[in-house]
């Protein structure tokens, strides 16, 4: 089965890090990153641009476009990853790995209902290498 493990943090903790704190951090889920990838069981994860350039689209219709995501809490929705599990208790234990890695992370864990694959696209410039 598949599972989304959404990254939840405050954003302004990881936009203050230095670059070398950042590619400390990015290192130490890098090795999580490989060991998922090498067992084939990690699909697509992505780190998502700040929310400050994020919109959201809500109401009837055609819908409003207004700034921002609106979350009621301090942490933000920084990235998510796909995970191919064969149980729960799988994709848990390869959360609790991305948080050893970036312990003041919070990472929900939810099933994937339906999973549309699309076309490969080219890393992006922001994308660590």
């Amino acid at each position: 089965m598949l599972y989304a493990i959404l990254a939840y943090h405050v954003e302004d903790v990881i936009t203050s890090m230095s670059d070398q704190e950042d590619r400390a951090l990015m290192e130490d889920l890098h090795e999580v990153h490989g060991r998922l990838t090498r067992e084939g069981r990690l699909g697509p994860a992505a780190r998502l641009g700040a929310t400050t350039s994020a919109c959201t689209l809500r109401g009837p219709g055609d819908g409003v476009v207004l700034d921002g995501p609106f979350a009621e809490t301090k942490e933000q929705l920084l990235g998510l990853y796909v995970l191919d599990c064969e149980a729960r208790e799988d994709a848990i234990a390869a959360a609790r790995d991305l948080r050893s890695a970036n312990p003041s992370a919070v990472y929900e864990i939810r099933p994937i209902q339906l999973y549309l694959p699309g076309v490969p696209f080219p890393v992006t410039e922001t994308s660590p290498a």
